[in-house]
């Protein structure tokens, strides 16, 4: 793209744009969180890797067009979120990770998922600092769900969270007790 890098054109998209990069160059991977990607590609690109971030975006497409759901309550142990008319119950240690779109929220368990009206910040704000930590611009996990972790990248399962900079003393000082080894 001549004149403009793909991030810059990315920013001019309208917000609720669902963005997925294909790229050459892994090293501007976290870049992408600033705009909310949905996934990076690095070139080359399998078929069955194309096929995963399409799946991905359908996926976040289809749960941001039937969203109803509300933010409801945190309490001591639980949230409450209300999705598809129903309310549910969602216990702290069932959360394995939140991903941040934009003006939603995913909460993850360990067998679904489930989409509110509220952003990373403020749901990220209001759980425990004992539990959840704030790894990236697009992600709060659950430090019980962490399956290994390196310098950079959190895995909960074979899920990759890439830890962000700015992020990264914080994490290893409340995960680990101290500063990046």
């Amino acid at each position: 793209m001549s004149g403009i890098t793909g991030l810059e054109f990315a920013r001019l998209l309208p917000s609720r744009t669902l963005i997925i990069f294909t790229t050459a160059y892994p090293q501007f991977a976290l870049d992408s969180y600033e705009v909310d990607a949905i996934d990076y590609l690095v070139k080359p690109i399998s078929p069955e890797r194309f096929s995963k971030a399409v799946e991905k975006a359908i996926t976040h497409l289809s749960l941001l067009e039937r969203s109803n759901d509300q933010f409801e309550t945190i309490a001591e142990n639980h949230v409450l979120i209300r999705a598809d008319r129903r309310f549910y119950k969602i216990a702290f240690d069932q959360i394995t990770h939140i991903e941040g779109l934009k003006d939603y929220v995913i909460l993850y368990t360990f067998d679904s998922k489930y989409i509110t009206w509220i952003n990373l910040k403020n749901i990220h704000s209001k759980l425990p600092a004992s539990i959840f930590l704030r790894v990236n611009k697009s992600f709060v996990i659950n430090h019980k769900a962490i399956t290994s972790f390196d310098n950079n990248t959190i895995y909960v399962g074979s899920l990759e969270i890439a830890i962000g900079k700015a992020y990264q003393k914080d994490f290893f000082l409340d995960y680990i007790g101290r500063e990046q080894p």
